[in-house]
């Protein structure tokens, strides 16, 4: 079989129409096929990816440079005074325009710079300082000034800061977000095989109560001919009667529980259970017992290398292991580098200032470095030692999380190896199981045996096919399990997730 996942994309829809009167049959590839496209789990962690990669987007938007425009009107009134000799004189007024663009931004390197342009322009009536000195209108543009400048840093912010800081760790959670929703399909299609295979269990269950139930029912009946020709007991004729209530009580308790395998297989199949509620499965597969062979090594070098939780908590080492690095770098000292420039102009015209500054006339420019410390760097300092602390625990739950992956495997394997023993011993049981009560009805006929030795063996026969089913479904089970404990699911079940 081969599924296919994909991530950020539509997803062709599956019919799930049927005829509830037959119910709908299914094999285990088609349940994880409909599970893939329809798990509500799934479709949740599905979004994940999608949203990390627009938190990851987003980052990048730091370096995203910002353009500015403005324009202003100034309006200025000074009002006279008086001089020395208390003779007054008035005062001035005052208009001004200015106008400015400018770009700035920031650097992946840490670079910032900033760029602009500002013009202004004046006008108005200005009046001395003295009643000598007549007010004198005026009309002058201030001028014209193009600008830039740059900072580098050198130590502090250098070759890590906050903003790369955080889209290494957001790289990193993407990752980690594909790896949680591939853990999520695995666990889904592990769900859904025990769940499929419980069904089958459970429906199985339910023919083995009929038996049980006709077998009791035909005891009963002949035991209450026995009765009536005076060759048994009337408790015998009880004890045949307590058999079969028994019996048709167990048949409820299977048919219930084969309805709640429905409900359990309906829920991982289904993003919408309303078309499933009428809609019976029935399981084309039957319960079988495929001998494997477990390679302990191996399975551990799967599950070292394959585990999607394993994978995410070594993405998380590597993402404290920059921030490690980004505490250490922010011990430093900041030494920048830094620049300006630009060129000048100035005239009586608005037009000779716009010629200046486009001929370049009157440069200007500066450039320099700039050392800056704290004292103690006591948050610095101890941030830093925050940050490996919490590396070294990170580290510690990596190792703890190995070796439960370890014993897990281990313990998966061993389980699988006892259940497919146990499925030969149940087999074998439920086999003497049938000759016994054979051989004891025999001998009842013959009267060489009790109602009550008969019930007995009956009761262990449906206990016996009762073990046998219950050690073949464990069995395919562990098998499912073992697969998940290694990471091994999808190759198992042929699976591929693709990406958009």
């Amino acid at each position: 079989m081969l599924a296919a996942l994909f991530v950020g994309g539509t997803m062709t829809a599956w019919s799930q129409t049927t005829n509830a009167a037959d119910g709908r049959k299914l094999s285990l590839e088609d349940c994880i096929e409909i599970a893939l496209r329809h798990n509500l789990d799934i479709e949740i962690n599905r979004l994940n990816p999608e949203l990390a990669r627009f938190t990851l987007s987003g980052t990048y938007g730091a370096y995203d440079p910002t353009l500015n425009i403005s324009g202003q009107h100034d309006y200025n009134v000074t009002p006279g005074s008086v001089d020395a000799q208390g003779r007054s004189f008035g005062g001035s007024k005052k208009d001004s325009d200015s106008f400015g663009a400018g770009l700035s931004g920031f650097a992946p390197w840490g670079l910032t710079y900033s760029a602009g342009v500002n013009l202004a322009d004046s006008y108005g009536i200005s009046q001395g300082n003295s009643p000598t000195n007549p007010a004198i209108p005026f009309e002058s543009t201030g001028g014209a000034l193009s600008a830039f400048s740059l900072r580098q840093p050198l130590l502090k912010n250098f070759w890590i800061d906050s903003t790369r800081l955080q889209i290494i760790l957001n790289r990193k959670n993407l990752q980690i977000s594909e790896l949680a929703l591939r853990f999520q399909v695995m666990t889904t299609v592990t769900s859904v095989e025990a769940a499929y295979y419980g069904l089958i269990a459970a429906r199985e269950t339910i023919v083995v109560q009929r038996k049980a139930v006709e077998l009791a029912e035909r005891q009963l009946s002949e035991q209450r001919k026995r009765v009536e020709v005076g060759a048994a007991a009337p408790l015998d004729e009880k004890q045949a009667e307590s058999l079969a209530a028994q019996s048709r009580a167990d048949l409820l308790a299977a048919i219930g529980t084969e309805q709640t395998q429905q409900r359990v297989l309906k829920n991982l199949l289904s993003d919408d259970y309303s078309q499933w509620k009428d809609t019976p499965i029935e399981p084309v597969e039957k319960l079988v017992a495929v001998p494997q062979r477990f390679d302990l090594q191996e399975s551990w070098r799967r599950g070292l290398s394959q585990r999607p939780d394993l994978l995410e908590q070594r993405l998380t080492l590597e993402k404290q292991g920059h921030v490690v690095r980004y505490q250490k770098n922010q011990l430093f000292p900041e030494l920048d580098l830094f620049g300006t420039g630009g060129w000048n102009a100035g005239s009586k015209e608005f037009s000779g200032a716009l010629d200046q500054l486009a001929n370049r006339d009157a440069p200007y420019w500066s450039y320099g470095a700039q050392i800056t410390f704290p004292l103690t760097q006591t948050s610095a300092r101890n941030a830093y030692k925050s940050a490996k602390a919490t590396r070294e625990q990170i580290d510690l739950q990596l190792h703890q999380l190995e070796q439960t992956v370890l014993i897990g495997i281990e313990d998966a394997i061993a389980n699988a190896n006892t259940s497919f023993q146990r499925v030969d011993a149940t087999r074998e049981a439920r086999i003497y199981a049938e000759q016994a009560l054979d051989a004891e009805q025999k001998k009842l006929e013959s009267g060489k045996s009790t109602t009550f030795q008969v019930l007995q063996l009956t009761k262990d026969l449906t206990t016996a096919r009762s073990a046998e089913i219950g050690a073949l479904t464990q069995y395919n089970i562990d098998l499912a399990r073992q697969a998940f404990s290694e990471g091994s699911t999808f190759e198992r079940r042929h699976i591929t997730l693709q990406w958009k």
